[in-house]
C-alpha cells in the first residue's frame, strides 16, 4: 500500500468498511465460504454470515444487512474476487456508499481484512461439520472479536468494550487491591477472555 493509501485511509478510517471471503473447509471435506464486513476504525465486525455457494444476490443481500438505510459510512473495500462484479459494486454503490476495490495481487491493501481472516482461519481447529454448525462458531467468535479479544491497535482494547473503567494500580502491572482476573472459555478453551472483578467480601 502507498503512503497516498495509508494516508487515505487513516483520514476516512471512521467512515470506511471492509469485506472478504474466507474458506473453510468442514469435517466431511466441504468447502463452505464465511463472508464477513468489518469497519476500519474501530476494527468492530459489523456482519458476518456463511453460504455454500456465494451468489452475487447473496452478496449484495449481505452488503443490505450490514449498511441500513441511516448507516454513516462512505467507503467499502474489496478486493478484485469475481463474484464482485460491476453490476454488483453499482447496486452497492447505491446504498451510499463509494467501492474501492484494491489493486491486483496487493493483499496489504485490504489489511485489516486480511488479518482478520487470519484470525477467523483458526476455527479450522474446530472442524465444523455443516454450515449450521459454523455459523454458530462464526457468531460465538465475533462477539469474541468485539467484545473479549483485545487488539493492540486499538490501545490495546476492544471494539465494543464491555469491561467498566479498570480501577487505577500503583503499578501497571499489579492487580489492584480486592480484585482478582477472571477467565473465560470461549469455543470450547480456543480462545480465553480474561477481565478483573472484585473479590467477594
Amino acid at each position: 500500500m502507498t503512503t497516498n493509501s495509508l494516508t487515505f485511509v487513516r483520514n476516512h478510517a471512521k467512515v470506511m468498511v471492509a469485506c472478504d471471503f474466507f474458506v473453510v473447509i468442514t469435517g466431511a471435506f466441504r468447502t463452505l465460504y464465511v463472508f464477513v464486513i468489518i469497519e476500519i476504525e474501530s476494527r468492530r465486525v459489523l456482519h458476518h454470515n456463511v453460504t455454500v455457494h456465494p451468489t452475487a444476490e447473496w452478496t449484495l443481500q449481505q452488503f443490505r444487512e450490514a449498511l441500513p438505510g441511516d448507516h454513516a459510512y462512505r467507503f467499502v473495500i474489496h478486493d478484485r474476487d469475481t463474484i464482485f462484479s460491476k453490476q454488483l459494486d453499482m447496486e452497492v454503490t447505491g446504498l451510499g456508499v463509494r467501492v474501492l476495490r484494491t489493486p491486483v495481487r496487493s493483499p496489504r491493501a485490504n489489511a485489516v481484512c486480511e488479518r482478520l481472516g487470519g484470525s477467523l482461519r483458526r476455527l479450522d481447529y474446530l472442524n465444523p461439520i455443516n454450515e449450521r454448525h459454523l455459523k454458530m462458531i462464526v457468531k460465538e467468535w465475533a462477539i469474541h472479536y468485539n467484545r473479549g479479544r483485545p487488539h493492540s491497535s486499538l490501545g490495546p482494547g476492544t471494539p465494543e468494550s464491555t469491561q467498566s473503567e479498570v480501577p487505577e494500580s500503583d503499578h501497571g502491572h499489579k492487580i489492584p487491591p480486592g480484585y482478582r482476573v477472571a477467565k473465560t472459555s470461549v469455543l470450547g478453551g480456543l480462545h480465553h477472555e480474561y477481565r478483573l472483578v472484585k473479590e467477594a467480601a
